[in-house]
């Protein structure tokens, strides 16, 4: 069953994929300076070795979740847990500071009652300027158009 909406509308995406990953998958967008360097503090609090980190651009990712738009999959981080539930955005980022222990005082902030459309709203700003705010990972690395970000 797919529960899906855009990030315009600074809605949650979740949805359920039929591949259950042996661990918690982390699908970001390794073409990105500012994803990869959010990932690497992500890998460095995850003490427990928990999640794998994958990028979208692996062919792993179509084949083990293509219930996951890519358009999706680069408008937002995903995390598929062992269940197959996919939650993208805000509600990726709450999945987190649940689950590693050193982003807990940050899971206080993130469960404030009411809160969640807001958080909605700053990922999804942050996820509209992240090239800006940090480039291209490498030189070249987005010129035929992968790291364009859907409209």
């Amino acid at each position: 069953m797919r529960v899906l909406s855009t990030l315009h509308d600074s809605s949650a995406i979740m949805l359920t994929t039929r591949n259950h990953p042996q661990l918690d998958t982390v699908l970001y967008d390794g073409k990105c300076r500012f994803c990869r360097s959010q990932i690497a503090i992500l890998r460095r609090l995850d003490l427990m070795g928990r999640f794998l980190f994958t990028s979208l651009h692996e062919a792993s990712v179509a084949q083990d979740f293509p219930e996951v738009p890519y358009d999706d999959l680069m408008s937002q981080m995903f995390i598929v847990d062992r269940s197959g539930r996919a939650r993208g955005g805000a509600e990726a980022v709450r999945y987190l500071s649940r689950k590693l222990p050193l982003l807990w005082p940050l899971a206080i902030c993130l469960h404030i009652p009411g809160t969640l459309p807001l958080w909605q709203h700053l990922y999804a700003v942050i996820a509209r300027n992240r090239m800006t705010i940090a480039g291209k990972y490498f030189e070249g690395s987005c010129d035929d158009g992968t790291c364009r970000l859907p409209k």
